[in-house]
């Protein structure tokens, strides 16, 4: 039986304006089925710290039908969720983003992949006032439903998956749950890449740096993270020693586990930190580099295989290297480079 609101209390329907003197009451529909409890209540609590949002639900404040709940819990159709007074930030009027389509590699009316360029984040927040998803929302103002599956951090370029249905991105976050995907990227190590570190199985722990930024470090107390490494080939010879960089590793990364930063923190762990990274990589051959005309961390989310999510059919997705990286490559394969 449904709990009845009580006089201080609302029952909103649809997306909701927060009340931050009573209590909220929201009844879960299909489109927001499947989502965890934390994301629901960060979608709709905008200005609201997620510190804030994980306090509220743990001290026993959130209720799913009556009971208590935890973050990662996942709705159904028709839950009541009841939500305490939050006092969200006072709104300020932003410029709305421009709009922008996104080379597209595939697309049907299920899902979209794109070829993200590197330095346009995926989505709005932490000082970005817009990203990739607001973009394309502006672009497609018939569009019904556009809503990440993934994120790839904001230097990083190639494929990233946008859905159209709320089905499709059910059934791709299961997918990502069980490291179904097969992810592959490509990167550019400072150093020699150790000949015995193929698999690289180290866990990852998520803090925040002294500016606030969000960091990871290898952990025993993190998250398991596994990384397949294949090196594709090693640069070396008197073009980098005129830098003072001795030698690169040319690499092929496949995900085995989806973690924040994760191939990023496990080069760096191999002492091969990937050239560009401002966050994890060697600032000296990060700045001798740019001599050669890198401006950015060398990170390209490079093909995807994967089921489609409601056909089954499986897509085996390719995104081209960006032309400033490859432009770097063709550089160090040249003979006699001057």
């Amino acid at each position: 039986m449904v709990q009845q609101p009580n006089k201080t209390a609302r029952i909103i329907e649809k997306m909701p304006t927060i009340s931050k003197d009573s209590v909220n009451y929201f009844h879960i529909g299909e489109a927001d089925a499947g989502q965890r409890l934390d994301n629901y209540l960060a979608k709709i609590l905008k200005g609201v710290p997620k510190s804030h949002i994980q306090r509220i639900i743990r001290a026993g404040e959130v209720r799913i039908n009556k009971k208590r709940a935890k973050p990662e819990q996942r709705l159904n159709p028709g839950d009541q969720v009841r939500i305490p007074p939050v006092r969200t930030a006072r709104k300020t009027a932003a410029a709305p983003a421009p709009a922008r389509e996104f080379d597209t590699v595939f697309e049907d009316d299920a899902l979209l992949v794109i070829n993200k360029p590197g330095g346009v984040a995926v989505h709005g927040g932490s000082g970005v006032s817009f990203g990739v998803i607001e973009q394309l929302r502006r672009a497609r103002p018939e569009a019904r439903y556009l809503e990440l599956v993934h994120r790839l951090d904001r230097d990083t370029s190639g494929l990233l998956m946008i859905a159209k249905k709320r089905s499709a991105l059910v059934r791709l976050h299961e997918a990502l749950r069980q490291d179904h995907p097969k992810k592959i990227y490509l990167a550019l190590g400072v150093g020699p890449w150790p000949a015995d570190s193929r698999h690289v199985r180290l866990p990852l722990l998520k803090y925040t740096g002294a500016q606030g930024e969000k960091m990871v470090r290898v952990s025993e107390e993190g998250q398991s993270a596994h990384t397949i490494f294949r090196e594709l080939q090693r640069f070396s010879g008197s073009l980098l020693h005129s830098i003072g960089l001795s030698e690169l590793s040319y690499m092929e990364a496949t995900l085995k586990t989806g973690r924040t930063h994760q191939i990023r923190v496990h080069m760096q762990a191999q002492q091969c930190p990937i050239a560009g990274d401002e966050r994890y990589g060697d600032y000296t051959a990060n700045k001798r580099l740019q001599k050669l005309g890198l401006k950015r961390m060398f990170l390209h989310a490079y093909r995807l295989e994967i089921q489609h999510p409601l056909s089954n059919e499986p897509l085996k997705l390719q995104a081209p290297l960006p032309q400033e990286l490859q432009n770097l490559l063709d550089i160090l394969s040249a003979p006699n480079t001057p």
